[in-house]
């Protein structure tokens, strides 16, 4: 939140300058602007309150709450342009999926209520100041200045209180609500991947399968070796299924990771690697299970990456507990150019990071080396009983 000594105001002068002036605009516009302000405040929540037991009463009340915003943010230009006072735009409410979320983003917005306050104690305050304004200019010339400029910084601490952001908090909670639609978009994506590699792989295999185990069970009489040629076949079928199923468990959760690790199922990915990898994990303990399975799929993305694209003659790969963090690091030694704004993958796993508070950090200069740095909360659980 912005403080006095953020904006601090221009100096009081015995002479009418352009902020004195500036300051007695702001004074006397205050009356009718609080005026407006009080009546879409009792009309809105009364409107919304009155009707809160009908279809539409909570609709109007967000209605009403949206508008305020909107009043709240033509208070704050009033005051930068009049009163020299920028104070920090809140945080835009996230937009939510579906009517019903909507209303309740606006019904429970402290910005808007706040506004609203605003609104309400502006009324009388607006009379005062519009008349002890009055008061100076026909009569108390002499000492307008100084009375302009107690007055005005009143108003300013009211907007500073009201109109501004409450703390860093709020702006996390609204950044982590609009992260949460993309940690369930991510989560719907996932499951058409699986569904779309079970149909498109094991399944299509499976099928293929029974058909020829079908086939090699009518020709096991008349003809015996085109049967076991069938079986055979089918036996091959059998551990290629497999083998997708293994991968398909694998890329949802990998047993190695559950019973073991991260030290362990990171030495399983860099084993499949293209390149030699170097893995040092350095942790006393175990992280959140959520935790390990984002650091456990992002590493596994940038490896691969560093098998397709990297041309690389080696990575490495380091992780460790900083305080309350779980960092990890991925470099190598290829020809570098990775670039969050190319590829649909990096920007991705920032995305997944970004939405459990974890910040993710690309450098890859044209010509190499890469590297890669995650930092994601820690969020300790307990170890599994051997």
């Amino acid at each position: 939140m912005s403080d006095l000594t953020d904006n601090p105001p221009p100096p009081a002068r015995f002479a009418y300058g352009r902020h004195t002036w500036k300051e007695v605009a702001h004074l006397l516009a205050d009356l009718p602007c609080a005026l407006a302000g009080f009546l879409y405040a009792v009309v809105t929540i009364a409107l919304g309150a009155g009707l809160a037991v009908t279809v539409v009463g909570l609709p109007l009340l967000a209605l009403g709450l949206s508008g305020a915003r909107g009043m709240g943010r033509s208070e704050r230009a009033r005051a930068r342009r009049l009163l020299g006072l920028h104070v920090e735009t809140p945080s835009p409410l996230p937009r939510g999926h579906g009517f019903l979320a909507w209303v309740w983003s606006r019904v429970k917005d402290p910005v808007a209520w706040r506004s609203q306050l605003y609104g309400f104690v502006r009324l009388p305050w607006g009379v005062l100041t519009f008349g002890v304004t009055m008061v100076s200019l026909l009569v108390l010339w002499p000492v307008l200045p100084f009375v302009a400029r107690g007055l005005a910084n009143a108003d300013r601490a009211m907007v500073r209180g009201l109109l501004s952001p409450s703390d860093e908090l709020e702006r996390r909670i609204a950044e982590l609500e609009s992260d949460r639609g993309v940690v369930v978009d991510t989560a719907a994506a996932d499951l058409r991947r699986i569904e779309r590699d079970l149909h498109d792989g094991a399944q299509a295999r499976l099928v293929a399968l029974a058909m020829g185990l079908g086939l090699a069970k009518e020709k096991v009489l008349d003809d015996p070796e085109a049967a076991a040629a069938m079986v055979d076949e089918a036996h091959g079928e059998v551990k290629l299924a497999l083998q997708e199923l293994r991968d398909l468990a694998r890329g949802i959760h990998p047993a190695v990771l559950t019973d073991r690790g991260l030290d362990a199922a990171l030495s399983s990915i860099a084993a499949r690697c293209t390149v030699p990898v170097k893995v040092s994990v350095d942790l006393a303990e175990r992280p959140a299970e959520a935790i390990e399975g984002i650091a456990y799929f992002t590493v596994s993305e940038l490896l691969q990456n560093v098998s397709k694209h990297a041309k690389a003659r080696s990575a490495a790969v380091d992780v460790w507990r900083e305080e309350d963090r779980l960092m990890l690091q991925v470099r190598d030694d290829g020809v570098g150019g990775a670039d969050l704004a190319a590829g649909r993958g990096l920007a991705g796993l920032t995305e997944r990071l970004g939405a459990v508070d974890g910040v993710f950090v690309v450098d890859s200069p044209e010509g190499g080396p890469t590297s890669v740095t995650a930092e994601l909360p820690w969020r300790t659980r307990s170890l599994p009983h051997p």
